[in-house]
């Protein structure tokens, strides 16, 4: 097996007719069902409240410090690349988390401080109980992901997935994909099998047959089908987005006012590292792709080919009805319950990314 493709133990069986989705999926992430929550407690709402009240201060205070996610290294490499000097506090680990599952179970043992996820990942958290916001967004407009097919497969549409085994990860960005592509192609979710898995798992799923189909980031399939392609593997592109790149963090994190103005003074150097790596395309896909991720150049340009151009608007209120719309179709297939997704927005971090970056990349 190719270490591309990581072991993958059996996956779950898919639930009986009438056992209850939520508690199902759920119980994946390693969340007991009895302790499962539509909403914060008491005690962090008081939290939230708190956190929207204290205004942010304008100067990290010396000795702060932050746990942050960095996935594959790539915010440190572009911070680098791009020279945008030093942090105003101290990063005592870049933690290599990025799917939504791991980062909060980080969030939840207090060893992250501070993610970089689409916008799934806050709605899983509050659906477990767990409070945290949203501080900074990236809107995307172009697909950052495409539906590729297990070896030997003649599926070709998303229609063509009726009554097959594909992919789901309730907690990441892959999962909305997949239902926003049934959505649209008019499927209703049991006309199709959902084999909950973690995106890390998609790979070796399909390269077992465990699936039939799974969504992959754009990034990931030129890899794959270098090396299934001849055996029948094959990808099919929609025109379906997810929408939000974001940072997000504990709200307990955020109620410490040290750690929140760490928080503040980081967005600038999140937002600016986006623009740099979109400005400079070639010198990305030769620091980054070729020479961290072992693509050829050629498969390296074909991924930058299809980058979204960073947007970092002012307001926050198309990410929050895109939000909404998120929320609600999860709740439409019983995988979290209804709630308003206002709450895990901080909107004293609403303005920090848009004033960080040049105007083209604010609309």
């Amino acid at each position: 097996m190719s270490p591309l493709f990581p072991s993958l133990s059996p996956s779950p069986s898919r639930p009986a007719s009438g056992v209850d989705r939520r508690l199902f999926l759920s119980s994946l992430l390693g969340v007991a069902a009895a302790g499962l929550t539509g909403c914060a407690g008491s005690s962090a709402a008081a939290g939230s409240k708190e956190a929207a009240a204290a205004p942010l201060a304008t100067k990290v205070p010396a000795g702060t410090s932050l746990k942050v996610a960095s996935f594959q290294g790539v915010q440190q490499l572009q911070f680098k690349l791009a020279d945008l000097g030093e942090l105003p506090f101290k990063v005592s680990a870049w933690a290599n988390i990025g799917a939504g599952p791991d980062v909060i179970n980080a969030f939840r043992a207090k060893s992250l401080d501070l993610a970089n996820n689409a916008g799934i990942p806050p709605i899983q958290a509050h659906f477990q109980g767990f409070d945290a916001k949203i501080v900074a967004i990236n809107v995307t407009r172009k697909p950052n992901y495409l539906f590729a097919t297990k070896p030997g497969s003649d599926i070709r549409t998303v229609e063509d997935f009726k009554g097959k085994k594909l992919a789901f990860s309730q907690g990441q960005a892959q999962g909305v994909v997949l239902l926003r592509a049934l959505k649209k192609a008019g499927l209703k979710y049991d006309e199709v099998k959902l084999v909950p898995l973690t995106s890390n798992q998609f790979l070796t799923a399909l390269q077992a047959g465990q699936v039939d189909i799974a969504p992959l980031a754009n990034s990931q399939a030129p890899a794959y089908l270098k090396q299934y392609g001849s055996k029948g593997a094959h990808t099919i592109a929609t025109d379906v987005v997810d929408l939000l790149n974001l940072l997000w963090a504990p709200t307990s994190v955020l109620n410490d006012s040290a750690k929140a103005a760490a928080v503040a003074a980081y967005i600038p150097f999140w937002a600016r590292g986006q623009v740099w790596q979109y400005e400079n395309p070639d010198i990305w896909n030769e620091e980054f792709y070729v020479k961290t991720q072992n693509l050829t150049l050629d498969q390296a340009r074909s991924i930058s080919d299809l980058a979204n151009k960073p947007l970092f608007p002012p307001s926050w209120d198309e990410a929050i009805k895109w939000e909404q719309e998120t929320a609600d179709l999860l709740a439409e297939g019983g995988f979290v319950k209804s709630f308003k997704v206002g709450d895990l927005f901080d909107h004293r971090f609403e303005a920090i990314a848009a004033k960080a970056v040049p105007a083209e990349y604010r609309k």
